[in-house]
């Protein structure tokens, strides 16, 4: 590494831009592959474990608990420490975390070690963007950012059918044993070819009080959700919600007094930042509650296979991938406010339309005629909104915060998948056994597709009232931004490490 380009200098075309580009898209395709594959494996984990429905949604849930609470201090940490540094340690703790996953006897240990798999994902995250925008020159960064969202689309769109054919195949623990081989060869290469780089104004204490509460206030809300429907309205229930309840309230007010806040109250004063987040929580909570039931449903009521079901979903991804450059440039043109309407409102039409898939025997006819229409509207609605939501949550904010606004944004839609799969069961009446049991799932799967949808228009509703277009779209300018084109990948992974001026 003697010869090689310093930080920031590094272009895509030589040797060492295209070790660094394959260093980040394996990082964060290691988390991207086990966010897309576990839903289809649910089932089958449930059957092999002998497990409720409580534990699919823990085993849901403790992952991103733990990554939705602490994805902002991985951020500070590379920062601080250096960004290869600690997105190395995220890729060998996320692969040793994996093996626990793959080797997991009993329920509880496959959930503390998807809560462990979260800490991992924290820290090698953010590291991957944050690399890329730390070390290639200004002029080469919007080239390697899209290598980096293509190849990690190619991974989101490869992970629902790779999923069900390993859990059809050699079986579900070979999703989570996947990552060994990864990480293998990420390390070496990270530690070889990618530059180290830090920020030299990063300084201050980290605000590990505010992400310890932050991720105590969602695990105690989420607990008394999951619990609910075997416990009823018990004292641990009732006390867990309580508690979480009370420990939100104490993140907000540790925020406001810290000198340096996880997350600064003040980057709320923008209307429209403030206006994006809560469209960005309703539509990742609808996706999130999507992704989760349908896998479920599709195995379950209709008779798909693992392996069938991915593959049903994967139009949904493929569309994402053909088109959120186009959608992101028409955002970039009309401004935001139609397309946050108009995105979530179609996908709430798709999901509408997955009320039309039932009991039966899967054919080509079936899914043309139930499945198809349904995720290809949904898919046409992400399209429409997703590049612009991005883009807008950027624009909202001084271009010095961008990577804050956007690492907020990411923690924003992973805490509103982790509130979705926790609430939805208990709203729509689904027993502990629920997904055992294909004529319960399918009514209560009935009646939580339109609480879905309900969230999506609440979403449209808050774009069309509150959002306006930015300033910069107004100018024709282009917010640094990047779509990581997965099925439910949130939005643009948190750079705060980067802060390098494009």
């Amino acid at each position: 590494m003697a010869d090689a380009p310093a930080p920031g200098e590094i272009r895509v075309a030589s040797s060492v831009g295209r070790w660094v580009v394959l260093t980040t898209v394996l990082g964060s395709s290691m988390a991207m592959l086990d966010s897309t594959v576990i839903n289809v494996a649910l089932p089958r984990i449930g059957e092999d474990l002998g497990t409720d429905m409580a534990a699919l949604q823990w085993t849901v849930n403790a992952y991103m608990l733990t990554l939705a609470g602490l994805i902002l201090l991985g951020g500070a940490l590379g920062d601080r420490y250096g960004r290869r540094r600690v997105f190395v340690v995220g890729v060998v703790w996320f692969a040793l975390a994996s093996l626990l996953c793959g080797i997991a006897p009993n329920a509880g240990v496959l959930i503390v070690a998807r809560a462990l798999q979260g800490v991992g994902g924290a820290l090698l995250t953010p590291g991957s963007l944050a690399l890329i925008q730390a070390s290639f020159h200004p002029d080469d960064r919007a080239r390697a950012v899209g290598l980096w969202s293509g190849f990690g689309g190619v991974g989101a769109a490869v992970g629902p059918f790779l999923g069900g054919w390993l859990v059809d195949g050699p079986g579900w623990r070979w999703v989570f044993l996947l990552n060994l081989p990864l990480a293998a060869l990420c390390v070496p290469v990270a530690l070889r070819h990618v530059p180290e780089s830090r920020d030299p104004a990063a300084h201050g204490r980290f605000d590990v009080l505010g992400a310890v509460l932050g991720a105590l206030a969602l695990a105690g809300v989420t607990y008394a959700l999951i619990e609910a429907p075997g416990r009823g309205a018990s004292p641990l229930v009732i006390g867990s919600a309580l508690g979480g309840l009370a420990l939100g309230v104490a993140f907000v007010l540790v925020e406001k007094r810290r000198a340096d806040p996880m997350l600064p109250p003040s980057i709320f004063r923008s209307r429209l930042f403030t206006s994006v987040n809560l469209v960005t929580f309703c539509v990742y909570a609808a996706l999130g509650g999507f992704f989760f039931l349908s896998a479920i449903q599709l195995q379950v009521v209709a008779g798909y296979s693992a392996l069938g079901a991915g593959t049903a979903l994967l139009p949904t991804t493929i569309l994402m991938l053909l088109f959120s450059a186009w959608s992101g440039e028409l955002g970039r043109r009309i401004g935001p406010r139609i397309p946050l309407t108009v995105g979530p409102l179609l996908a709430a039409a798709g999901m509408l339309l997955m009320l039309r898939v039932g009991p039966g025997t899967p054919s080509v006819g079936s899914y043309v005629s139930e499945v198809l229409p349904a995720v290809s509207v949904l898919g046409a609605g992400l399209v429409v909104v997703v590049a612009p939501l991005t883009a807008t949550v950027l624009a909202a904010v001084d271009a010095g915060r961008a990577g804050l606004a956007s690492g907020i944004n990411n923690a924003a839609a992973r805490a509103a998948g982790l509130i979705a799969v926790a609430a939805l069961p208990l709203l729509a009446g689904m027993g502990p056994e629920a997904y055992r049991d294909a004529g319960e799932f399918a009514a209560t799967f009935r009646r939580a597709m339109p609480m879905c949808a309900g969230l999506l228009v609440a979403g449209a509703v808050i774009a069309w009232w509150t959002v306006r277009t930015p300033a910069a779209a107004v100018r024709g300018e282009r917010p640094e931004c990047a779509v990581h084109c997965g099925v439910v990948a949130p939005p643009l992974e948190p750079e705060r490490a980067s802060r390098a001026e494009p």
